[in-house]
């Protein structure tokens, strides 16, 4: 059997014609770390792109006028590289970012002497170029899988993806559709008295299987606080806490596929006990 499931650009702030979304990170002489309020800045962008989506992103690094063509073109690609690793860092999938390039330094257009400086800086910088999908038909084949649910016979060892909690990119927090599920989740855990089990948290997108990093408190642990977060809201549905505990997977199990089913936890029976259900 198949589904059909018409997916449509849902548009806020900006117009739903407009193919691209551009982003300007700006930089301190000769640096090419980001300074705290350019990364605040990143951070909101970044935040935005759950709206749309993404076909490609291009990033690209600039330096001013200062110094030679040799070393402001290698400090023009660090800037670009430092780019793309926070995206990485942040749950952006690096294999739709097909494009980073450092372009060395820009000519610059002076019209009156007094402007330099600030023209020099508006030219030390990276620019992030969004190349968006088109609306668009797809059709999707329905798998058929024996996948074990929370209310099954279950056995230590097993594990249950839960499919329909998905999280906010680079958030600890679930989606708003997903709360139902995690209530029917609370709801059969807390019954089921005999189950222990570990929760497991993790992240989509970063290099070498590590954290991502959390949005709230910019720290590289956003994998353990998904899990620590679905503990404590089991825990305040009635499940006992002497029987969960939480784990953080980082990025050592991707699912493959789209991102975000990457951004998930899972549940792994750790004991069963011969209490009856």
């Amino acid at each position: 059997m198949k589904i059909i499931i018409f997916f449509f650009l849902i548009i806020s702030s900006i117009a739903f014609s407009q193919e691209q979304l551009k982003h300007e990170v700006y930089f301190d002489t000769d640096k090419y770390d980001v300074p705290k309020i350019e990364q605040q800045r990143l951070l909101l962008f970044i935040k935005k792109l759950d709206s749309f989506k993404i076909e490609k992103i291009s990033i690209f690094g600039f330096c001013d006028d200062i110094g030679s063509n040799a070393y402001n073109l290698k400090l023009s690609q660090q800037r670009a590289d430092v780019i793309k690793e926070l995206f990485s860092n942040h749950e952006i999938d690096e294999s739709i970012i097909n494009n980073v390039d450092g372009k060395g330094e820009v000519l610059l257009k002076i019209v009156n002497t007094k402007d330099v400086n600030i023209i020099r800086g508006l030219n030390r910088k990276s620019e992030i170029i969004i190349s968006l999908k088109p609306p668009q038909l797809i059709v999707v084949e329905e798998k058929k899988e024996n996948k074990k649910s929370l209310s099954d016979d279950l056995a230590v060892g097993d594990k249950i993806v839960l499919e329909d909690i998905l999280f906010k990119r680079g958030y600890r927090t679930i989606a708003p559709e997903s709360i139902e599920t995690l209530e029917k989740i609370a709801t059969i855990l807390s019954k089921r008295e005999n189950i222990y089990f570990s929760i497991q948290g993790h992240v989509c997108c970063t290099k070498n299987s590590r954290d991502a990093v959390d949005a709230e408190t910019k720290k590289q642990n956003l994998s353990l606080v998904r899990a620590k977060y679905i503990y404590e809201y089991l825990a305040k549905k009635g499940v006992s806490k002497k029987r969960m505990k939480y784990v953080g997977m980082r990025r050592k199990f991707p699912l493959g596929g789209d991102p975000k089913f990457d951004r998930r936890v899972e549940i792994v029976v750790t004991h069963i006990s011969n209490k009856s259900k």
